[in-house]
């Protein structure tokens, strides 16, 4: 739950605990110890964990990979929120462990731009204190989400791209790859057929695979953290929604935390992450917050996206526009996933542990 003393939105969950706390300030002598222990244990948040692997179209042969992906890298994130570790912390490895995925379009995996290259976006934020860190445009690095990180922890600035953000990855000793191993097959071929005369690329737009994830820890601070390779065959130095506070994604604790994707011009032009918080802060649930902001960029702009929330009393919704959406959550111990609209599998903590050990 939201401790800081500056928001201003009402939150519900706040009003118990305070009062609470009142009346053991003015009769703590009444106050059993029972009480107290009740209490600290009410005052400590069950953390959440949910990640997308993108809105759009997957195509069959790659469901039960993007399932396993979206999967496992929830089970990673919620690992370090129950061994204590904070939301930034969670929703960091949640993004690593996909960038790391050839079957998301970010990392290793990520489409290529009109020149055969890679150029990824990423951007994380913390909404204890609305800090931030992104990068854009950057190539030949496993981890864009790191690097994000670090321009967030290590800088005063919030976005570097290009060159500049590869000079500072040089200088914070972020270790550089061949480009060449960030490039999958599929990626390869999806480039040349958009090359071909009768291609249609926006067809292949479709396909997109963004990745990100939300957390809330025990200590009821919200995280965000989204990265992608963008469009195939954009033009040179594109940058989408991704690395834009606001729209590839936005975390306050006075409200929530969210993560897009989907067309990112789109995105940009309705600013989704801040609009569905904006709804949260009126009132909305997550989940009429995400539709409504979905609907609106579709009636205004004619966009389709998918969106992931958890707010700061640790509700949560994965909502998309699209046909597809890979996602995954974990909340009390339960593992919830999908990709269609109305598919949700659950299973136990240990029951997923114990199949993606044996390999999902």
């Amino acid at each position: 739950m939201p401790r800081e003393p500056h928001c201003i939105y009402g939150v519900g969950a706040l009003e118990v605990p305070a009062r609470w706390k009142e009346s053991r300030r003015k009769g703590g002598r009444l106050i059993k110890n029972n009480l107290l222990a009740q209490l600290e244990e009410f005052d400590r948040m069950r953390p959440v964990i949910v990640v997308h692997g993108g809105a759009g179209r997957i195509f069959k042969e790659r469901e039960e990979g993007c399932r396993a992906g979206v999967v496992r890298a929830a089970l990673q994130g919620y690992g370090v929120l129950k061994q204590g570790g904070s939301a930034l912390d969670a929703v960091e490895e949640a993004v690593r462990s996909m960038e790391d995925d050839p079957h998301f379009n970010a990392g290793c995996g990520s489409v290529l731009n009109e020149e055969g290259e890679v150029e990824m976006d990423a951007i994380i934020m913390d909404g204890k204190n609305l800090a931030s860190g992104a990068v854009s445009a950057v190539k030949c690095i496993a981890n864009p989400i790191k690097l994000a990180r670090l321009v967030m922890e290590k800088t005063k600035h919030m976005l570097l791209t290009d060159h500049g953000a590869r000079l500072f990855a040089q200088a914070m000793g972020v270790p550089e790859i061949p480009g060449e191993k960030l490039i999958t097959e599929r990626s390869r071929e999806r480039w040349k057929k958009n090359l071909e005369p009768d291609s249609n690329p926006v067809e292949f737009q479709k396909d997109l695979g963004t990745v990100g994830a939300v957390a809330v820890d025990s200590e009821g601070n919200v995280a965000c953290a989204t990265s992608t390779g963008g469009l195939s065959n954009k033009l040179v130095g594109r940058v989408g929604d991704t690395a834009c506070i606001g729209s590839g994604g936005y975390a306050d604790n006075c409200s929530g935390a969210t993560s897009t994707t989907g067309h990112g011009e789109s995105i940009m032009k309705v600013v989704l992450a801040r609009l569905i918080l904006y709804h949260m802060e009126q009132g909305m649930s997550p989940e009429m917050a995400a539709d409504t902001a979905l609907e609106y960029m579709k009636t205004r702009v004619g966009g389709l996206g998918g969106v992931i929330v958890v707010s700061s009393s640790g509700e949560w919704a994965a909502r998309f526009s699209t046909k597809q959406m890979s996602w995954a959550t974990v909340k009390d111990d339960k593992l919830h996933y999908g990709i269609y609209t109305g598919e949700r599998h659950t299973k136990s903590l240990d029951e997923a542990l114990a199949s993606e050990s044996e390999g999902f």
